[in-house]
């Protein structure tokens, strides 16, 4: 496997894009959606999977590659971008929500790191985006992410992203770390990933953080994020309006005049 060798550079503190400089012929691969912008010599070309064909040739390879993408949640296709030019081309990405872009050299990770679903963005062509079937049920039932994690293949670049701040931990042989399910990004493949009880029944009834969390195992490298995009979700959607236009804090004995004290204006 013989993946493109490209250059990057990650702009942005809290909404962080990366620009890929693509040398004549070099080709990246992406999400769909989370293309930014690019340069005038940049060809791009909607394809089935993430473009690396190792699961068979033809038109079957090509459909099996993309199938494994759906169990993953991604979309059946990916997007190639082309510097047809005869100089060098650059291309942006975006992460699509606020966090950190994390660059992987899979040559530094013995070509092999496994992620969260959909945190992928954009990789190298030839790098291989598949999925990494959990082999223990606690973890499949209760793990947040299912049976099913991304995996990532290559000797290429690739980038992932996260939500809030970004922390690594480097753990030594026999090591533990004990991490909320949806705060993991990734870990190095010799990580053993594991969910445990958390027990008590004040801690399950009342601690508000879930019944259960991930118990990481080194030897190997492991990427936590602050602020998982479900959780931002939740307080968004706690927070919105409900029906009627209401808001959750008018029916307060201050009614509106809270929001004015709050900082929240809205009339």
């Amino acid at each position: 496997m013989q993946a493109h060798e490209i250059d990057y550079q990650i702009f942005g503190e809290e909404m962080q894009y990366v620009e890929i400089e693509l040398d004549p012929q070099e080709i990246v691969i992406a999400e769909a959606g989370s293309f930014m912008m690019m340069e005038n010599n940049i060809q791009m070309e909607t394809i089935f999977g993430d473009g690396s064909q190792q699961s068979g040739s033809g038109l079957f390879g090509k459909l099996l590659n993309a199938g494994k993408r759906v169990l993953t949640g991604e979309s059946l296709f990916m997007t190639a971008f082309l510097n047809q030019g005869n100089t060098k081309s650059k291309v942006s990405f975006a992460s699509p929500y606020p966090g950190k872009i994390l660059p992987i050299d899979l040559t530094q990770f013995q070509g092999k790191f496994i992620c969260q679903k959909s945190s992928f963005l954009c990789a190298a062509k030839g790098v291989s985006v598949g999925i990494e079937f959990s082999q223990k049920l606690g973890r499949g039932l209760f793990g947040g992410e299912g049976f099913i994690m991304q995996k990532i293949e290559g000797d290429g670049m690739a980038f992932v992203h996260s939500g809030g701040t970004m922390a690594k931990k480097e753990l030594a042989h026999g090591e533990v770390l004990k991490v909320d399910t949806g705060c993991i990004i990734g870990f190095t493949k010799d990580v053993d990933y594991d969910i445990e009880f958390i027990g008590g029944i004040k801690n399950s009834l009342f601690g508000g953080e879930g019944l259960f969390y991930a118990t990481l195992r080194g030897p190997g490298t492991v990427y936590i994020q602050s602020l998982p995009f479900s959780r931002l979700a939740d307080r968004i959607i706690a927070s919105a309006p409900k029906s009627g236009g209401n808001s959750r804090d008018e029916g307060s004995l201050l009614g509106g005049i809270g929001n004015l004290l709050d900082g929240d204006n809205r009339f």
